[in-house]
């Protein structure tokens, strides 16, 4: 016999899962319709979130996150949570495709690798897990910026030059912006020798149920396999990969 489920708890992160950011002040009227509620279940479940400090109301009855919501999160670890919730799932992949597989997260303005899977003599990708790297010249890192608004995009190019690592390399700030705005639109992001003129990539974010990047997954492969059908069969398994996983990390309710 299984376990009735509390529909008040999933009401309540269903609530929770309706803020787009910490930042964001939301009404009550517009937190039950992204979590699809009445108004009236969603002031109940939002007044007892507000009492035990979950989220926090302004003066003019909007409401946000709250410290009790941050003091739990600072606990918590966005790319180990991803990292364990796909290894399965990318272990599959890796023996689906020839080359290296990785899994990143977006820190302050750099890619931290959290997953590395595949045959790493097949292709020397210049990585490791727990490393960081410069996101503007690979595919994961690329991919990861596409999550970005464009004002935080602009405050990324402010922020340091764009070295060139080979001569693949976008170097301009410019070319980086339109090259996200092709990642955004067609949903997955190309390293043609960018890194190292002996590797190509492809990478796709993961995405919460909002729409929000909150990581994304690259394969690696020898330049000599560079091509559009082996373009087209590997960002489509990645992209196919990275729903499987978001589903995984964000099951009902989050997922409306």
């Amino acid at each position: 016999m299984s376990t009735p489920k509390n529909q008040s708890v999933q009401k309540a992160f269903a609530l929770l899962g309706s803020f787009h950011g910490p930042d964001e002040w939301v009404s009550n009227a517009e937190l039950s319709r992204r979590a699809h509620l009445s108004k009236a279940a969603a002031h109940r479940l939002i007044k007892t979130l507000e009492d035990i400090g979950v989220v926090m109301r302004d003066a003019r009855g909007c409401y946000r996150p709250g410290i009790a919501l941050a003091s739990l999160s600072r606990n918590i670890s966005i790319g180990d949570l991803v990292r364990r919730a796909s290894m399965d799932i990318l272990t599959d992949l890796a023996r689906r495709l020839t080359g290296v597989i990785q899994l990143g997260i977006l820190e302050k303005g750099m890619v931290t690798y959290a997953a590395k899977i595949g045959d790493v003599n097949r292709v020397a990708v210049p990585s490791r897990v727990g490393a960081q790297l410069e996101p503007y010249c690979t595919a994961l890192g690329k991919a990861l910026l596409s999550g970005l608004t464009d004002e935080q995009l602009d405050d990324f190019l402010r922020d340091g030059d764009l070295i060139a690592l080979t001569p693949q390399t976008i170097t301009d700030g410019r070319r980086l912006i339109a090259e996200v705005n092709d990642i955004r639109y067609r949903g997955f992001a190309v390293d043609d020798r960018e890194v190292d003129p002996s590797i190509c990539c492809i990478g796709v974010p993961i995405r919460d149920p909002s729409g929000h990047v909150i990581a994304a997954i690259s394969m690696s492969d020898s330049s000599a396999h560079m091509g559009p059908a082996w373009r087209d069969e590997v960002s489509m398994a990645l992209l196919s990969t990275a729903e499987q996983i978001s589903r995984k990390v964000y099951p009902s309710p989050f997922a409306q």
